[in-house]
């Protein structure tokens, strides 16, 4: 029996440590809860994709509202993907760790998208962006390969 909660401590809380590279949630596959991520920068503004228009990437589904949406993504997905993986911006600066985020919070800076966890975290990470961008950038390679 104790063997069996070793075990099952050290396999849970390795589970719990390992991040995709792509936020999707616990029980999703959805990139960005299936908003189409190239509206953002097309339409200045979050929009909801369609999954007659989808792909995978990055081991995560993508969503777009249309074709031509779906094609720029193609080409350029790293041009359109999120930073930090769609993980809150303000977490990965400020705390140096993973949290969710709301598609409907965001910020284009500097041609990137930034998502964070609700409006109240986003006022803080709006306070001063270009600081939160370069800790985050100086966090982000060692969260994700642990």
């Amino acid at each position: 029996m104790t063997r069996l909660f070793v075990f099952m401590t050290f396999f849970l809380s390795s589970i719990t440590y390992a991040q995709d590279a792509i936020y999707t949630g616990f029980f999703s596959s959805k990139a960005l809860n299936g908003y189409d991520t190239v509206a953002y920068f097309t339409d200045n503004q979050p929009v909801e994709g369609n999954a007659k228009f989808v792909t995978e990437y990055k081991n995560a589904d993508w969503y777009f509202v249309s074709q031509q949406h779906l094609d720029m993504f193609l080409t350029e997905p790293e041009k359109y993907a999120p930073q930090y993986g769609g993980y809150c911006a303000w977490a990965i600066s400020a705390q140096n760790d993973f949290a969710s985020s709301d598609p409907t919070q965001w910020a284009i800076v500097d041609g990137k998208l930034y998502l964070n966890y609700d409006r109240d975290v986003k006022k803080k990470w709006d306070r001063d962006p270009a600081l939160h961008i370069q800790q985050a950038d100086a966090n982000w390679p060692a969260l994700i390969n642990k």
